[in-house]
């Protein structure tokens, strides 16, 4: 099979079609022929050598993939060669082939074709453990969403929203505040000239809001604390600026506040399978409806992975980018 090797740690020209040879289905996994392969900043972490895939896991990048099924191994159940299958994988998704754990794989949501399917495992398996399992989001609650236009916040703008909170989110130009907004938070601030602190405070007469999600880290962090409600959580996915802040501790003592975070892909398969079941089982009708949807903003032959890599360095996508084979 053709598939995307990492040549050396470097910018995204060390990213070379390769030939390898077809994996095979261990015991509880399946063979996906892939059709579609998501493309997230972890990838670009791991091709520049700074996120190394798991043990006993492929060098080949690539967390989430859409296809059919071409083989199962002999225990699997439940699945059978030819169903229409999205996945969420540890590595292995820039290739024409690729073998996921069975717990780890969802039916393609009705109405949905393979390339949108392709861009819904990382990020939304990302949010709905986060938002709403560690950081606990209820309905009439409210939200920050920094890095609102990505991947991940185009996502967590309609999850949140479609589950009735009030959503706000941070951005870093006027047309991916715009996106943000007509996604569905009541308000995006350009974090290029405005300061999110007193512009959800504005929004929210004083109180803070319940929940942020931050994948800023560094400097971000403390502020982060202040944009809290009394009670509010900090749930924390990424530190693109830094993984080191100071804070006050005093001020999650008066305030209760709770801090947390998590990482997804080093986690065990059953861990995974159980997000899955739950995805499928709260967010599977709103993909099927209509009311929630990935935002695509533009897909690559898989040769072209390092062109997908220059886009999302550039910064300028709103959405996600999906590799096509």
């Amino acid at each position: 099979m053709i598939a995307i090797a990492v040549r050396e740690p470097g910018g995204p020209e060390v990213l070379v079609p390769v030939e390898r040879p077809t994996p095979r289905p261990a015991a509880g996994e399946v063979l996906i022929k892939v059709a579609a392969a998501g493309v997230n900043r972890p990838d670009v972490f791991q091709r520049l050598g700074r996120y190394p895939p798991p043990p006993g896991i492929t060098d080949i990048p690539g967390l989430e993939v859409s296809g059919t099924i071409a083989d199962v191994a002999a225990d699997v159940g439940g699945f059978r060669a030819g169903d229409a299958v999205c996945a969420l994988v540890a590595g292995g998704g820039y290739a024409e082939y690729c073998v996921a754990p069975v717990p780890q794989c969802l039916p393609v949501p009705r109405g949905l074709d393979l390339a949108s399917a392709a861009a819904i495992p990382e990020t939304f398996f990302t949010i709905w453990t986060n938002v709403f399992v560690r950081g606990g989001l209820k309905a009439g609650e409210s939200i920050l969403i920094h890095g609102g236009s990505s991947g991940i916040g185009t996502t967590a703008i309609q999850l949140a929203r479609a589950f009735g909170a009030r959503v706000f989110a941070t951005a870093g130009s006027p047309e991916k505040c715009l996106a943000c907004e007509r996604l569905g938070a009541e308000r995006c601030i350009n974090y290029r000239d405005g300061d999110f602190v007193a512009g959800v405070r504005e929004q929210t007469a004083g109180r803070g809001v319940d929940v942020v999600l931050d994948m800023v880290g560094g400097a971000y962090f403390a502020r982060n604390i202040e944009a809290l409600a009394t009670e509010g959580r900090l749930v924390e996915i990424a530190t693109l600026e830094g993984a080191k802040a100071e804070l006050n501790i005093q001020t999650i003592m008066h305030r209760r506040l709770t801090v947390t975070g998590s990482t997804l892909r080093a986690r065990p398969i059953a861990d995974k399978g159980v997000i899955a079941a739950a995805v499928h089982q709260h967010v599977w009708p709103l993909l099927e409806s209509g009311a929630v949807k990935p935002i695509i903003y533009a897909t690559f032959p898989l040769r072209n992975a390092s062109e997908a890599h220059r886009v999302m360095e550039a910064s300028v996508h709103i959405g996600k980018l999906v590799l096509i084979i």
